[in-house]
């Protein structure tokens, strides 16, 4: 199995992953939002924000 990360052999600590590292960037990528999951929960939903770049 590789590192979804960096393709690097896995390390049975750092499973999936190769090291802490690649763990760790992992989990940023879930925090700044990179990765998400879809819902179809109404409660979900962000309203649109207003468009700045269209004249008023």
């Amino acid at each position: 199995m590789a590192c979804p990360m960096c393709e690097k052999e896995t390390v049975a600590t750092y499973r999936p992953f190769c090291s802490k590292r690649c763990a760790d960037l992992d989990l940023a990528k879930w925090f700044n939002g990179t990765y998400a999951v879809a819902s179809n929960d109404p409660d979900d939903e962000v309203p649109p924000q207003a468009d700045d770049t269209k004249p008023h």
